[in-house]
């Protein structure tokens, strides 16, 4: 809450009272050394010597003990006191010197000054009339106790006014100075506030902001920034350490602006990045602005639109295709029921019986994938529901056929459609035991369930040890149609990476050495929206 004008003062007071007892312990100093006639002569001729070194020297005393012991006292009280005492003690080193011709009355400006300058309104202008009447009383007496004496009452009427004006003035300054600062004061708590406000805005926005100087050190970062590096960001390490694809594509566009670099993963199922440059002009240094991107939202988006597409030709399409196929395949169970076909045309209907219900699987599981039901994720407790994914996997296949778990704790969390996530785990598990070795055969099968080290986002491993995939093929294997089993539809790993994607989930294939394959699902943080 800003302070007010009169407690911007009181904030003050201590600094305004110590200037205010040095300068009065240095002037009593001063009024104490005119005491000695040598020093004296030519400079005043006193009316009293002998009062006026006593109070010269009671004045010096005082203001030593104030200035050593009192000086703590802030109170409205003390500060009166303290003014209206040094203007006493001023008024009778006054008479003592002669009156108004000494000029000592001017000494009693600066405690009225001072006075008003700590104490406003009435109070401020009280010292200011006993300073002119302790004057006017004082010349008047003078007048009365030594006649001789030429009496300057004008002189004194205008330090009187001079009084009231200093008074007037000083408070006023007082007030338009405490008012100014109070003024740059609340625009400074209102910068500092817009900053704070500002800089929460930028730790809790989505995009990723990373603020690189021109040594390719890392200025400033925000949180989002560090959750998709996957690293903690500390100011001043080297970008190349931090994100070394980052700095590549950092120093291609220093080259070519124009040039438009591509999405990038920083660790290994870590999130698609797409980065962006800006630079920043008019700094200490010619830093660059880094924008960080999820391209997950943006491939989800993708992905909706390809499916609605892919939905709207088989809706198009799928009567016209099935139709005939059932009239071909029908016509050849009819054809090998016939007992005037030969044996070698028999063999014949078979293949045309078979390469009909391929084609009717591929349909319809182009079919089922275009008329999929947006994905409905749930809190789930993974390492429970992989407990019961390996029960129900041991009760449908035989004892030849092997499945372990290894489940690093009892709680794993995610978002994710139950039933998307069963359909996805089955495809995998069925390609795991297909590349393990031929059914009937002792075949085994890994499920692994952690948490990773850096990003500490939910993941599941399914392993096989069978030969692995090809180098050649290990580019295509996500792609839609593209097998390399006879009777495959090429589907499998296709919509098992669509159903994860739609609830940013991501699934990649790594090669095992010296042999097997494991596909890697890397499930969303469970506080995160899908």
């Amino acid at each position: 809450m800003p302070l007010t004008s009169t407690e911007r003062i009181d904030s003050q007071r201590p600094r305004i009272l110590r200037l205010y007892n040095l300068y009065r312990v240095i002037l009593g100093l001063g009024l104490a050394l005119l005491t000695s006639n040598a020093l004296r002569d030519g400079l005043l001729e006193l009316n009293s010597p002998e009062l006026y070194e006593t109070v010269s020297w009671l004045y010096l005393i005082i203001n030593l003990v104030i200035a050593l012991i009192l000086h703590q006292g802030h109170r409205n009280l003390y500060l009166f006191a303290l003014a209206a005492l040094d203007i006493l003690l001023l008024g009778i080193l006054f008479y003592a010197a002669g009156g108004a011709g000494s000029g000592l009355g001017n000494l009693l400006i600066i405690p009225v000054a001072v006075g008003n300058t700590l104490l406003h309104g009435r109070i401020g202008l009280l010292l200011a009339a006993l300073a002119s009447l302790l004057l006017i009383y004082l010349t008047f007496f003078l007048s009365l106790s030594h006649p001789g004496i030429g009496q300057n009452y004008l002189q004194v009427g205008v330090l009187g006014c001079i009084f009231f004006a200093v008074a007037l003035f000083v408070q006023r300054l007082s007030r338009r100075l405490s008012h100014s600062e109070n003024l740059a004061k609340q625009q400074a708590a209102s910068l500092a506030s817009l900053e704070r406000l500002n800089q929460l805005i930028i730790q809790r926005m989505r995009t990723g902001i990373v603020v690189v100087g021109t040594s390719s050190q890392v200025l400033q970062a925000n949180e989002a920034a560090a959750q998709m590096l996957g690293k903690p960001i500390i100011r001043g390490m080297a970008l190349d350490s931090l994100a070394p694809q980052l700095a590549e594509r950092l120093q291609h566009w220093q080259a070519n602006p124009s040039r438009r670099s591509g999405s990038f993963r920083n660790h290994s199922g870590g999130v698609e990045i797409m980065a962006n440059f800006k630079p920043l002009t008019g700094g200490e240094d010619n830093a660059v602005l880094v924008f960080l991107d999820d391209n997950t939202q943006v491939a989800q988006q993708a992905q909706q639109l390809k499916l609605a597409s892919l939905g709207r030709l088989t809706a198009s399409i799928a009567h016209e295709i099935r139709n005939p196929l059932g009239a071909i395949s029908h016509a050849a169970q009819l054809l090998h029921e016939s007992d005037q076909i030969v044996e070698q045309d028999q063999r014949l209907t078979e293949i045309i019986q078979q390469h009909s219900q391929r084609m009717n699987r591929v349909i319809e599981t182009v079919l089922e994938l275009s008329r999929r039901r947006p994905s409905e994720p749930q809190l789930i407790n993974l390492a429970d529901w992989v407990r019961q994914c390996a029960d129900d996997f041991r009760d449908a296949h035989p004892g030849t056929d092997q499945l372990e778990c290894q489940i690093q704790k009892d709680v794993i969390q995610t978002r994710m459609d139950p039933s998307q996530l069963s359909q996805v785990l089955g495809n995998l598990l069925d390609n795991a035991l297909r590349y393990s070795g031929p059914p009937g055969t002792a075949r085994t099968i890994w499920l692994r369930l952690y948490c990773h080290p850096e990003t500490e986002l939910p993941v599941l491993e399914v392993i096989d040890h069978g030969p692995g995939i090809a180098e050649e093929h290990l580019s295509h294997i996500f792609e839609p149609f593209y097998t390399t089993e006879r009777t495959g539809t090429g589907l499998g790993l296709y919509i098992s990476r669509e159903l994860c994607e739609s609830n940013q989930a991501r699934l990649e294939y790594q090669r095992l050495e010296p042999r097997g394959s494991c596909m890697r699902i890397t499930f969303a943080h469970p506080k995160r929206l899908v």
